[in-house]
């Protein structure tokens, strides 16, 4: 008789336990648990596969932009905007060191909040995506063919650059609008005098429709409220432009408790229609500011920093139908626009509701006259009147909302941490998904624009712990990807995010992967220090100063023994990369350099400067790991004595 052992027969069990839930991947019932879910499916990017989504997520204060894609979360690049970055020597290279100019003179550092693709006809069309700086205000253009910083502008008269960048729907312009009233002009004087004395300056800057090249246009001055987020019309209200509002108290300290007194502040509507045409008729007023704009050449992989001294400002008051107040309870924070452009979303940080306003009551308001009073000269329109829905979301803490393409709005619940979807139109709540932790901005791709995408959300949340594995008292913030492709929102997957980010723009990865420059061409460098070929590499004295004509190709520096530079010289590396082969980049390295290393692109030229203090013979190497002989890139230079008489010289390697 066989004898069956109890171990056998649990082992048996558990067996054909794990052969049925094998057999059964989805589970019954409808459990919850990992095997009944395909979330790790519709995130899961398999090797050699690509993100059908580029997210680009502020970076906050990081000063930069990251480019993540969706739905795997994946970080692909961080682009330096506006702080140094010794990844790339952007800020610390000679070409990109203006780029870091500033009235306040060099400021390699600001706080990067909101990101905007540029459109035509209301719709995504990926040339370019605009970004601000918000401690010293600031306006970046970048480039979506490279992914470097191609422009930024600073904005006078504005401080806490806050409700920018956002564009109109043809990208006419992009839009700036201050946080922080001052005095305009900036002046000394009591900051109790506050009220009434401080403005709010709202910042119009054209584009070039060709080069994307930026110019402030105009600049309204509004009442010293802050200005908090904005929207651009679209569709239907195309010509207008939204700015959320808070403190209409005009408080200048305790501000958590003295701007909050108010029932409502305002939502400002401002036809730039009429300020431009009454701006092209001669009207505003030229005024004296100091301000930079700098310009990066693609053609010379160089940048120019100007200062530009005038600007032109304009009093609403003085234009009939220029601006207008919708009323909207409680310090609203977001400030957006649906698809069609005819609903005006109001997040009151301090309401438990979202207030929608009609666009075609607002117009209705103003033709009749329907005001309730004024604000410094400024028409407020009759709240009720103007008033299209109220969400009754049973949420705390309303702050941003964007859109799918099916007529559904989302919003973001920052107390009590969750995404709550709604009906356009109805009003009426349909779902709701918790978030962790103290979800801020959301981001759809295409959810700013006539056309969402409307397949994934990402909401960006404030508080990560108990997510990721710890990493003392502060971690990297906590982004979360949610299919909203259906009825319901289904939450996929948590990732990592690089500073702290605000908001994001997201857009097809159809619409720029093609666009997507893989070199710069050699016979296109007119970089005034390039070089066509390792022949023409040299090294030239010009009194205390040493330009190198350096040549880098794998796996060699050429030249890379230089001797005959003395004690005291500045010495200028020119590198240009000779490669012509997609994602081959070089880089430099010289020892003690009080910048930092660069990577050269295939076919760029870039500069570093290095300055001989000591007596020695100092070694530089390549950066990038470039071929198997990676490790032999490298080169001396040798330094003698200030009173030295040897002889400038150098090996081509030959």
């Amino acid at each position: 008789m066989k004898t069956i052992h109890f171990n056998q027969i649990r082992i048996s069990l558990v067996g054909m336990a794990l052969m049925f839930l094998g057999c059964n991947p989805q589970g019954s019932g409808g459990s919850d648990g990992a095997l009944s879910s395909s979330a790790a499916e519709k995130v899961y990017i398999a090797p050699g596969e690509q993100d059908e989504y580029y997210a680009f997520l502020s970076g906050g204060y990081s000063g930069n932009l990251t480019v993540y894609g969706l739905p795997s979360g994946r970080m692909f690049k961080e682009i330096p905007v506006f702080s140094q970055f010794p990844t790339s020597g952007y800020g610390y290279s000679e070409e990109t060191q203006p780029m870091l100019n500033t009235s306040h003179g060099f400021v390699p550092w600001d706080d990067l909040h909101h990101p905007d693709i540029s459109q035509t006809n209301g719709e995504l069309d990926g040339r370019w995506i605009f970004a601000n700086g918000n401690n010293t205000p600031r306006i970046a253009r970048i480039s979506l063919s490279t992914f470097e910083t191609e422009e930024i502008i600073e904005i006078p008269n504005s401080a806490g650059n806050h409700s920018s960048a956002f564009i109109t729907e043809n990208t006419e312009y992009v839009v700036a609008g201050t946080r922080f009233s001052v005095p305009v002009p900036q002046r000394d004087m009591p900051i109790n005098e506050y009220k009434g004395n401080f403005k709010g300056a709202l910042t119009f800057i054209s584009v070039d429709p060709e080069e994307g090249h930026m110019e402030i246009a105009f600049q309204v001055i509004m009442p010293g409220f802050n200005y908090d987020l904005a929207r651009p019309g679209r569709g239907e209200s195309h010509g207008w432009f939204f700015f959320s509002t808070y403190n209409t108290e005009e408080a200048n300290t305790l501000m958590e408790v003295n701007s909050s007194q108010n029932d409502k502040d305002f939502i400002a509507a401002i036809n730039w229609k009429k300020v431009e045409e009454y701006v092209a008729q001669g009207g505003g007023e030229s005024v004296a500011v100091n301000y930079a704009h700098n310009l990066y050449d693609e053609s010379t992989h160089s940048a120019t920093s100007t200062m530009i001294k005038k600007v032109v400002t304009v009093d609403p008051t003085q234009i009939p139908g220029a601006v207008y107040l919708l009323p909207t309870p409680k310090s609203p924070h977001g400030c957006d626009v649906d698809p069609s452009g005819k609903y005006i979303i109001g997040a009151g940080k301090l309401s438990a509701d979202v207030t929608v306003h009609s666009f075609t009551k607002m117009t209705e308001a103003i033709t009749n006259e329907d005001f309730d009073g004024e604000a410094y000269g400024i028409p407020i329109l009759n709240f009720d009147n103007v008033l299209a829905g109220v969400v009754k979301s049973g949420g705390l803490g309303p702050l941003h909302t964007e859109f799918d393409s099916q007529g559904n709005a989302y919003t973001t619940f920052f107390i009590s941490s969750e995404v709550v979807k709604w009906e356009l139109g109805s009003w009426e709540v349909v779902d709701r998904k918790p978030t962790f932790y103290s979800v801020g901005h959301l981001m759809i791709p295409g959810g700013n624009s006539r056309k969402p995408y409307g397949k994934y959300l990402v909401a960006m949340n404030k508080i990560t712990k108990d997510r990721y594995l710890p990493t003392g008292p502060e971690m990297e913030h906590s982004a979360q990807i949610y299919d909203i492709s259906g009825e319901k929102m289904e939450l996929l997957y948590d990732f990592p995010t690089h500073g702290e980010p605000h908001y994001a723009a997201g857009c097809s990865a159809d619409l720029l992967r093609d666009k997507s420059k893989k070199i710069y061409r050699l016979d296109e460098n007119n970089h005034p220090f390039a070089i066509t070929s390792p022949a023409e590499a040299r090294v030239e004295r010009d009194g205390k100063e040493v330009h190198i004509y350096m040549s880098t190709i794998r796996s060699h520096f050429t030249p890379d023994n230089i001797e005959g530079i003395k004690v005291g010289d500045r010495v200028y590396f020119h590198v240009t990369n000779h490669e012509q082969d997609f994602d081959v980049p070089h880089g430099i390295a010289m020892i003690g350099a009080n910048t930092s290393e660069i990577l050269v692109m295939p076919g760029q030229t870039k500069t570093i400067v290095w300055e001989a203090k000591q007596v020695g013979v100092w070694p530089f190497y390549c950066t990038d790991f470039c071929s198997a002989l990676h490790q032999e890139m490298q080169g001396y230079i040798r330094v003698s004595p200030a009173n030295s008489n040897v002889e400038l010289s150098w090996s081509l390697g030959d």
